[in-house]
């Protein structure tokens, strides 16, 4: 009988334990088993989904300013779903330095070529930063602007930015991700191939860009105001064969620049003659970049949608200020009456199931999508389990803080799907502290991880996907479910 006290205790915890999973169900989301959370599981709350266009994004704030996109679109794509969709890129140019630059009177240029980086992330994983079918035939036109770029007030990517002269072309497949060298101008010393980051060049007219910046009086080229509005600034615009794509640009550095390669008499032998390049910069740390983006529907099932709101098996989701959903849970308020009891939520998830389990070629599934909410004035907020509290978000939720648990939003390449955790979120909902005015999904950036980036859409990412409604008859759907236990007759 030396053990007879532990034996019953034993007994004890184990029959408690059993009844503790009595009508349950435990979720692991992707979690060790033994840390499953249990609770009765609710799958049917109705869900509604309905696709709507997105709201235009700023492609620029300030310049050297954080809020500035990382990335830029450039290209066009023909989509069987999702119809066409283009981007251009307008820029402002700036001199090579903040003091005066001198060109000899008989500088004769040599060529002249607009040189953009490829948006390169090696870090993240599965980020394109090209996006659809790179073997197309990209033909891009370079144009000067019409107006000051700089002074424009608002850099929305609805704003579109009129051009004039045609400066240079470019026509071929691309090659984002190869590099390759280059004849690099060397002051005083021997000329050196250098290997360079992916870029895109495009050769310019040098009889234009002698005639617009060459000739140029002293008084235009003392400044970068006074040479912005001189030379306004270029539009890079594309069109592509076949389904075609989307190519991205990085102007947060110092590698994107207008080269201009010429002769010129030495300043202290004449005789000697010269060569030289002098590059004009052309970063958001400096200048003005802006994006335009166009989408067109017509003759597509989302045109459909977008004129006729409606219930439908499926709805879309695409990147560039494109298209969200809106999405209600309409009877969430009255869970507590339908169960009968005061209810605490031990987890409820959001699953996103695509339509077509198939990650479509060359129109890849986004690899993120985003979650947010409206207040009572209209305007997003992020939800609970995306607003943890801290000194910098004093108004955040302390809840979400402590938790220690992702709020989720990336595709798995496994389920075929998108999950969010939103437990705060619907239990806020139950309890009356927050009123559904309306969540909204889109997709986002990958590379984003900032909080904002969940709120409005961003022009770094092309993804676009079909995702199943609440009512799709393949079962492929969007789903509320929810895990909780009863605390009280209500």
């Amino acid at each position: 009988m030396k053990f007879s006290k532990l034996d019953l205790l034993t007994l004890l915890i184990s029959l408690f334990l059993f009844s503790s999973c009595k009508d349950s169900s435990s979720i692991g989301l992707d979690i060790d088993p033994a840390n499953a959370i249990s609770g009765t599981l609710i799958d049917t709350v109705s869900i509604t989904s309905t696709t709507e266009k997105d709201q235009a994004s700023s492609t620029f704030f300030s310049a050297g300013s954080t809020s500035n996109p990382s990335w830029y679109p450039l290209g066009n794509m023909k989509d069987d779903i999702f119809g066409a969709t283009s981007a251009s890129v307008a820029m402002s140019v700036n001199l090579p330095s903040s003091s005066y630059i001198k060109f000899a009177t008989t500088a004769a240029i040599d060529s002249v070529v607009l040189v953009l980086p490829y948006a390169i992330n090696e870090t993240v994983y599965r980020a394109r930063e090209f996006y659809g079918d790179s073997t197309a035939t990209y033909s891009i036109n370079v144009s000067q602007l019409t107006s000051n770029l700089s002074t424009a007030g608002s850099w929305l990517s609805s704003k579109t930015y009129p051009s004039g002269d045609v400066l240079g072309t470019f026509s071929a497949p691309i090659r984002p991700n190869t590099r390759f060298k280059v004849v690099d101008i060397v002051a005083g010393a021997a000329d050196t191939a250098i290997a360079v980051v992916p870029e895109l060049r495009i050769r310019l007219s040098a009889a234009m860009i002698k005639n617009k910046i060459l000739n140029l009086d002293s008084a235009s080229i003392s400044t970068n105001a006074k040479f912005n509005l001189a030379f306004n600034g270029l539009k890079v615009s594309a069109t592509a064969s076949g389904k075609g794509g989307m190519m991205f640009l990085d102007f947060s550095g110092a590698s994107s620049n207008l080269e201009i390669y010429y002769k010129q008499p030495n300043t202290t032998t004449a005789t000697q003659i010269d060569t030289l390049v002098a590059r004009f910069p052309i970063t958001t740390t400096t200048n003005a970049v802006a994006a335009t983006v166009t989408h067109d529907y017509t003759n597509t099932p989302i045109a459909k949608q977008l004129s006729t709101p409606a219930v439908y098996p499926v709805t879309y989701l695409q990147s560039m200020s494109g298209l969200r959903n809106k999405i209600t849970f309409p009877n969430l308020k009255n869970l507590v009456a339908s169960v009968g009891s005061k209810m605490v939520i031990n987890k409820a998830e959001l699953v996103i199931d695509t339509s077509d389990p198939a990650d479509s070629i060359p129109f890849k599934i986004p690899p993120r999508l985003s979650l947010y909410r409206l207040d009572i004035a209209g305007q997003r907020q992020n939800v609970p389990d995306n607003n943890p509290y801290s000194t910098d978000n004093p108004t955040g939720d302390i809840r979400t803080a402590t938790s220690g648990i992702p709020f989720g939003g990336g595709y798995n390449y496994t389920k075929n799907s998108y999950a969010f955790v939103v437990t705060n979120y619907v239990q806020d909902i139950i309890d009356g502290k927050i009123t559904d005015y309306g969540t909204y999904l889109s997709t986002t950036s990958l590379s984003t991880t900032a909080t904002y980036s969940y709120l409005f859409p961003v022009p770094t990412t092309a993804g676009r996907v079909v995702i199943g409604s609440f009512n799709n008859p393949n079962n492929r759907k969007i789903r509320l479910n929810i895990y909780y236990v009863k605390t009280g007759t209500n």
